[in-house]
């Protein structure tokens, strides 16, 4: 999975990235000190691993991963290459979906590019150039379709699509909000690769002492979540400040720090929830003494799928799963144990694979 971070100069963006990551990207107050996109792999945490490692006396534990992107400040006009607008749009191209930065404290140090804090405001500076960029995509689109479209049925239904889609995005709504009627035009879309059809997480990043509340008294942060619940996008409240300082701690320090601050996860966590949330996945497990591995899929994958994740072949030759439920397992203590109980299970090619199955794959190829 590949999340890119963006948000407008100087609303903290590259210190996230930095103390999510620990890349230690240049950050400084000035607007384009993030030219070059940083990335950065964080391990997924689930301490399921570790159970499972100690049972197994597993030699090498390895979580599931996401790259986080930090993509370089953006500006009004990016989509018409001011800034480092060109670069941006390539850049985020590429991700699956985006970690939107938006400001919701107040510091007089820190200058905000429109001069005062505004998360709406600088939501929609963000959004129309993407807006814009999508835009001069279809356009091209539909003007090499509509030459197709005089003699071919499949390309006229598709032109009426792109002209659909283009008046969402001229009245200034995104792509993801387009009501699709066939399966035609999910693939279309899906083909175009948009911007806007992207799924978006809003981080409002706030001072400390909104943490603890989780930013309920914090009038910024209660537009950024209304504006999100009618966009299906989800929020989460950070305070980049305090993650960098996370970031230095050692796990049981991290525990104690959080504790204080009255908070029971850290900022990456909530991150990695909204973000299974919001693009529907979870993760299956492996385990045997070689190693205990999570794997990332779509909820509703089914188990010929799930094998191809480890590898093609699997999924080519799939004869069966092994499956047992990670709580059966604790529970019995071993895998010997279920299997006597009658907890592992044999499954066939349409099993759909559950959040924290244990799975061992059989296959001939």
């Amino acid at each position: 999975m590949k999340l890119g971070i963006v948000g407008l100069p100087n609303v903290g963006k590259s210190t996230l990235f930095n103390s999510l990551t620990k890349a230690g990207a240049e950050s400084a107050n000035y607007p384009f000190c993030t030219i070059d996109p940083n990335v950065g792999v964080v391990t997924v945490p689930d301490e399921r691993l570790n159970v499972l490692g100690e049972m197994y006396h597993t030699k090498k534990i390895i979580p599931a991963a996401i790259e986080f992107v930090d993509i370089a400040g953006l500006v009004k006009g990016a989509s018409k290459g001011e800034g480092l607008g060109n670069q941006f749009l390539a850049n985020i191209r590429e991700v699956d979906a985006i970690v939107h930065v938006v400001r919701c404290f107040e510091d007089p140090n820190v200058i905000h590019v429109d001069g005062s804090i505004d998360p709406l405001r600088d939501i929609e500076t963000i959004d129309l150039e993407l807006i814009f960029a999508d835009l001069e995509v279809l356009e091209r689109r539909i003007s090499k379709t509509a030459k197709s479209a005089r003699m071919d049925k499949e390309a006229a239904k598709e032109l009426e699509f792109q002209e659909r889609l283009k008046k969402l995005l001229e009245d200034g709504k995104d792509a993801i909000l387009m009501e699709l009627q066939n399966e035609d035009e999910e693939k279309w879309i899906a083909e175009y690769n948009l911007l806007t059809s992207k799924p978006v997480i809003y981080a409002a990043n706030v001072a400390e002492d909104d943490l603890a509340d989780d930013g309920a008294n914090n009038s910024y942060v209660q537009s950024v979540r209304e504006y999100a619940k009618e966009h299906n996008s989800e929020v989460f409240v950070i305070c980049a400040e305090i993650e960098a300082e996370i970031s230095e701690l050692e796990e049981d320090e991290k525990k104690m720090f959080l504790e204080d601050l009255g908070l029971t996860e850290s900022g990456l966590e909530k991150l990695i929830a909204a973000s299974y949330r919001l693009l529907g996945l979870m993760s299956f497990l492996t385990a045997g003494e070689d190693e205990t591995r999570a794997w990332t899929i779509k909820v509703g994958t089914k188990a010929p799928q799930a094998a191809g994740k480890i590898h093609t072949d699997f999924e080519r030759g799939f004869i069966k799963a092994e499956v047992v439920n990670y709580q059966d397992l604790l529970d019995c203590g071993s895998y010997a144990g279920a299997r006597e109980k009658g907890l592992v299970r044999m499954e066939g090619k349409d099993y759909i694979v559950r959040d924290g199955d244990v799975i061992l794959f059989r296959f001939n190829v």
